[in-house]
């Protein structure tokens, strides 16, 4: 039978004992890790947040608490009254190993059945059992350092905005749907049959509004919402850190954001980031990395050779260029041993990204290895390894096709060779990086039509607004992206601010005078009256975490995320409701054939 507090109240948290109470009678509550019955004596783990404590009953100490402790098992929550010693042996792996309570009275406030998982750091379990189980999952103590750094986390960044003049203003949750881009959650409307609310993807539009409100700076951390495929680092609900600011240009938010960075990471892991961050147009990172979200903690960075081989006999160099494609290798150190079996899996994997091969050299002490040799010549091969910069012992991958493939697959393999050569194995770098000048559209081969990078919302470089109506592709966009370590953290942009302007983007963009209206009057109505420069960024908050936290999937770092479905195994959500429900909504439902 569970018994009840009748005003007994907690002293500490186990965690929190310190010199100071010894000999002190004070009393700690949470859960039993383990029990240990020596016969005389009796020794209990007891967990809560802060840590473990060891708690020890005698006969001697207090014989009814005594015969009361031979009761609990794991997992029971119990409260212990006693006096605070100093241990026998010190347990040093522990923060209060030089202490242990005397338990003179004890409290069993609940029972518990044996878990379905093990209450330990780094657990090895099936995700969808600690899913299922997830409020279990959470009491491990390694889950529960996970959420102390969130909150700290958080923390640092109220702070600091606040230092810099902005208020959080929260924007609303049930708000009008705008598709462009990911496909929104609608909620039906009781009041408006057939009407339906949108969950927000983003406060995009509203915290442009309050820049129009003259609040000059805002920032929330604040809930979205988006109906995609999910991955690792996705979720259907995910959190960001919200900010807009007036009166400023790209380089403004950039180093403001780059001091929320550099007092998170300081605070939280004691790291100091080097500012400023390097700024890396977006047309570099493609060249160079394959990627608008390179990975700079290595090197292995794309070299265009299409001038050296221009000429050259081998038809499938030859044929890529002259449709105006190129050439283009990376080179790996110190990996000229490669079997020719890893040769062939990388081979395979470009081919997943278009790619129609992979040609590659190996620079060997006993001379250079390559099946292109015969079509080249040793001049051009060796041409091709000093243009690479390659010394004996490197490897050289080549693929041929066209700019958009030979980006993406060199991209791809030079992360995927990092992985496999374990270039990264304990590295505990953080490389920033800005990704800027992104293209303003591009143009969408299924939809027939342009569509908007970022959003449609993002302001043009100056100079390139003159081709908005005769060569939108070319147009950069003031946009800014955020990146760490080969993932997006946050990104943002300035943003267009009149009428007019607005206007022909959305033009651009395929939306007639009166859709344009139909979706985003009512921002374009307040664009009428005044509104300021303005520009602003979200970062990715699970995202920074993540980071934080050294994990690599982001339902580690959400209390009670989603599985890859998009499905909750613990509360079975989403569920069918009752016809009532649906009736009241004027939903009927179909079967999909």
């Amino acid at each position: 039978m569970a018994e009840t507090l009748n005003g007994l109240k907690r002293s500490l948290l186990c965690g929190d004992v310190t010199e100071a109470n010894l000999d002190q009678t004070i009393t700690v509550m949470g859960w039993v890790q383990r029990k240990r019955n020596l016969g005389a004596l009796i020794f209990v783990d007891l967990r809560d947040r802060s840590g473990i404590l060891q708690v020890v009953f005698g006969e001697e100490i207090s014989k009814e608490a005594f015969e009361k402790a031979d009761n609990v098992k794991s997992e029971y929550c119990i409260a212990v009254t006693g006096v605070l010693a100093r241990r026998e042996s010190v347990n040093p792996n522990m923060k209060t190993g030089e202490f242990e309570l005397k338990g003179q009275a004890i409290k069993i406030l609940s029972e518990s059945e044996t878990p379905p998982i093990y209450i330990k750091e780094n657990l090895d379990a099936a995700e969808n059992i600690r899913m299922k189980y997830r409020y279990l999952d959470l009491r491990r103590p390694d889950m529960q350092d996970i959420f102390m750094v969130r909150h700290k986390c958080a923390k640092v960044i109220r702070d600091y905005l606040d230092e810099n003049g902005f208020l959080e203003i929260e924007t609303p949750m049930l708000t009008k749907s705008t598709p462009e881009g990911a496909r929104d959650y609608l909620v039906p409307s009781r009041n408006y049959p057939g009407m339906f609310y949108a969950l927000p993807q983003s406060p995009q539009l509203f915290k442009q509004l309050l820049m129009v409100s003259g609040f000059d700076r805002y920032f929330q951390i604040v809930k979205c919402f988006r109906d995609e495929d999910l991955r690792a680092n996705r979720q259907p609900e995910f959190t960001q850190v919200d900010m807009e600011l007036s009166f400023v240009e790209a380089e403004d938010v950039m180093t403001l954001n780059e001091g929320l960075i550099k007092r998170v990471f300081k605070e939280i892991l004691n790291y100091d980031v080097p500012t400023p961050i390097r700024r890396m147009p977006y047309k570099e990172a493609m060249e160079k990395y394959g990627s608008d979200k390179p990975d700079l903690r290595f090197g292995m960075e794309i070299t265009d050779i299409s001038d050296i081989v221009r000429n050259c006999d081998f038809a499938v160099f030859r044929n890529a260029i002259e449709n105006n494609g190129s050439v283009r290798a990376i080179k790996v150190d110190n990996a000229a041993s490669m079997g020719r079996k890893d040769i062939d899996r990388f081979g395979e994997f470009v081919k997943t990204y278009k790619a129609k091969g992979l040609a590659w050299i190996a620079y060997k002490e006993d001379g250079v290895k390559s099946p292109i040799s015969k079509f080249l010549g040793d001049d051009k091969i060796m041409e091709i390894l000093n243009a690479m910069e390659a010394k004996v012992g490197d490897l050289v991958f080549i693929v041929a096709d066209t700019n958009k493939v030979v980006l993406t697959a060199l991209g791809a393999l030079r992360l995927e060779v990092a992985k496999k050569l374990e270039l990264l194995k304990d590295n505990k770098e953080f490389k920033f990086v800005w990704i800027t000048e992104f293209p303003l559209v591009s143009y969408d081969e299924e939809a027939q039509r342009y569509v908007a990078e970022h959003h449609p919302f993002t302001m043009p470089m100056d100079e390139d607004i003159q081709y908005l109506d005769t060569d939108p592709s070319r147009v950069r966009a003031k946009a800014y992206d955020i990146v760490l370590n080969g993932e997006e953290l946050g990104g943002g942009s300035i943003r267009i601010h009149d009428t007019k302007l607005q206007e022909k983007m959305f033009k651009v963009l395929g939306f007639t005078e009166e859709s344009a209206w139909e979706r985003f009057g009512f921002l374009l109505e307040a664009f009428k009256f005044g509104p300021p420069p303005h520009g602003g960024l979200a970062f990715g908050f699970d995202r920074m975490v993540m980071f934080l936290t050294n994990r690599d999937n982001i339902k580690d770092v959400i209390a009670f995320p989603k599985n890859q479905n998009a499905f909750d195994p613990m509360t079975e959500a989403p569920n069918v409701v009752d016809e009532k429900q649906l009736t009241e909504l004027g939903i009927n439902i179909t079967e999909k054939n």
